[in-house]
């Protein structure tokens, strides 16, 4: 790297293996406050970093209720519609092209755990089971914080609500 590379030049460099490439962030989004707040916090990074989001809802067919599940409903489709819902909220109709969402099947931090190793950043919400209650249910991001394999951001949601809705969410030139 010389001294003459820009900030812009220099954040789009991989270190891993020297491959020129946008730093890539992933985000969990389960359509909740907390999760909302997340992705907006992830395309602030990626906007400082000139680099890609992509929102991950994962579903999971409840087996244990199976019969009791109007054969119309379709949890994929449930799915897709929280995270349009949460596209929505962050950019409005301006979705940049840098900005992704993927909606697929499994354990919730299975699935964001795969999707870590292709990954510089993950980011969730936590709705936040603290204590003895926390420690007896798991939990999704302290799963994913324990077993990622890149960073992991947990957004805690008392000081995201707090200050979520001033975040600035710019789309780039």
């Amino acid at each position: 790297m010389t001294a003459s590379m820009t900030t812009q030049e220099r954040s789009d460099i991989d270190v891993r293996d020297g491959a020129v490439r946008r730093p890539h962030i992933i985000v969990g989004v389960d359509g909740s406050a907390a999760s909302v707040a997340a992705l907006r916090q992830a395309v602030v990074l990626a906007e400082a970093l000139n680099g890609s989001v992509e929102a991950v809802d994962v579903w999971q067919f409840p087996a244990s209720v199976a019969g009791y599940i109007p054969p119309e409903w379709s949890p994929e489709d449930d799915a897709k519609q929280v995270l349009a819902e949460a596209t929505s909220e962050v950019f409005g109709t301006a979705v940049p092209s840098w900005f992704e969402q993927t909606v697929c099947e499994g354990s919730t931090a299975r699935r964001l755990v795969a999707l870590s190793r292709d990954a510089d950043l993950l980011v969730m919400g936590s709705r936040g089971h603290g204590g003895f209650t926390g420690l007896l249910l798991g939990s999704v991001s302290s799963a994913c914080a324990e077993y990622s394999h890149c960073p992991t951001l947990v957004m805690h949601g008392e000081s995201l609500l707090a200050h979520g809705d001033s975040l600035p969410v710019e789309a780039r030139a």
